[in-house]
């Protein structure tokens, strides 16, 4: 067995999955990650695609008094009925799970079980990012509710890039019939396989007690997995928490940037706010070649892309390096200190713009950049549009104990939501 410190511990569970006879199709009832759904638009396509889409479950929208504790409640009553009535079902012995996810060249595969949880001083589970409080808050509630881990968190780790140890029986598995496939609306095909096999396990678990993993996908959810364990003294199934591991030397994944839309700030208000202090210049549309202006400014150094009413895009660049040295923290990596999230945060928010990080009401999370310049242009707000940092430079600052600036990266691709759950209760 695996004692703290050591590396990844990774526990087959009893998977709970939708029974493809009580439902549409899996398609139709998988999600994108909580965090990922764009509000309201994207909730009520997927919400209308079944009554038994797994949003219902990961953000619950109505209860009999609307409260936080009333949604969470609705959503731990209505994962009790699908266990109840069939839709849901856990499977018959603990298993890990082999997950593939494939589009046109791209291919990822990495196994889904129960990951013990660590420390970040432990050095066994690296974030890369802080979180905030009330994204936490929100989650704890909805796991304490349904005491489940309703969708895998994504973590990665660096194997040698042969096809050995876990690496192999992933590759072994994958050319075996899976236990589900299906075709999301995003063109992505996902299979599902189920590993059982006593030795293939102690295999893959002692290939990956000799590894540290990078938070990837769900800070938020890492944070509130620790903090319900505090919540449960050990041992309890709270001791672990649902992930997806992918070798990322076997397997790359992609790093897309994370894009904020400033509900209250009009895009002319927030140009001439920034122009003292930063090169603003407006390039050509539409959104392809003005990112790839964007793409070509960061190369020389910190840049931002804006847009909104007017449905014009304008370049941020070439920042006052005196106003830089004022406003960002001079305790902090060079690495740390010229990323585009920090000066973003701490400059141009905290300083040029006056706007409070933590406040839902002025600032949104958006990963998709279509969608965060359609609801800038539409709503009047302003989209600043980032370009995406190196993996390895994530690596760095996560092994130094240096956390980015809240939502600095997207990791992709994310799991689906939906094929696979694991309730505590069953676990």
């Amino acid at each position: 067995m695996n004692t703290a410190g050591d590396g990844l511990d990774l526990h087959p569970f009893r998977g709970v999955r939708y029974v493809p006879e009580r439902i549409g199709s899996l398609a139709a009832v998988t999600s994108p990650p909580y965090d990922v759904v764009v509000r309201p638009d994207g909730l009520l396509h997927l919400e209308s695609a079944d009554p038994h889409n797994i949003v219902r479950l990961i953000l619950p929208q109505t209860g009999p008094s609307g409260s936080p504790r009333s949604r969470n409640d609705q959503a731990a009553a209505t994962l009790h009925r699908w266990l109840a009535e069939g839709v849901l079902a856990p499977d018959a012995e603990p298993a890990l799970y082999v997950y593939e996810q494939r589009s046109g060249d791209l291919l990822q595969r990495g196994l889904i079980g129960a990951l013990r949880l660590s420390e970040a001083a432990e050095g066994v589970v690296l974030p890369h990012e802080d979180v905030m409080p009330h994204v936490v808050e929100d989650r704890a509630g909805l796991m304490r509710a349904t005491a489940a881990n309703l969708e895998p968190l994504l973590l990665t780790y660096r194997g040698d890039g042969s096809a050995t140890g876990a690496t192999a029986v992933i590759e072994a598995t994958a050319r075996r019939a899976p236990l589900l496939s299906t075709t999301t609306e995003d063109g992505y095909s996902h299979r599902l396989w189920s590993l059982t096999d006593p030795a293939e396990i102690r295999a893959v678990r002692a290939d990956l007690a000799r590894h540290q993993a990078l938070i990837a996908d769900g800070h938020h959810r890492w944070a509130t997995y620790l903090r319900l364990r505090a919540e449960h003294p050990s041992p309890t199934p709270w001791d672990h928490g649902l992930v997806l591991l992918v070798d990322t030397a076997r397997y790359p994944l992609r790093v897309r940037a994370i894009h904020r839309l400033l509900n209250r700030l009009p895009v002319d208000r927030a140009l001439a706010a920034a122009a003292p202090f930063f090169r603003v210049r407006e390039v050509a549309g539409p959104l392809a070649p003005a990112m790839d202006s964007l793409a070509e400014a960061a190369k020389d150094g910190n840049a931002f892309l804006l847009t909104g009413a007017g449905a014009t895009y304008h370049l941020l660049d070439r920042p006052d390096p005196a106003l830089l040295d004022r406003t960002i923290p001079a305790d902090r990596p060079a690495a740390w200190r010229t990323l585009d999230a920090t000066v973003l945060h701490s400059t141009l928010l905290g300083h040029v713009w006056g706007i409070p990080e933590d406040s839902p009401a002025d600032i949104a999370y958006i990963h998709d950049t279509a969608a965060t310049v359609e609801k800038a242009q539409r709503d009047g707000g302003t989209a600043v549009l980032m370009h995406p940092v190196r993996e390895e430079v994530v690596r760095e600052l996560a092994r130094q104990g240096v956390t980015m600036p809240r939502k600095s990266t997207s990791f992709g691709p994310k799991p689906a939501t939906g094929l696979v759950l694991r309730t505590l209760r069953n676990d």
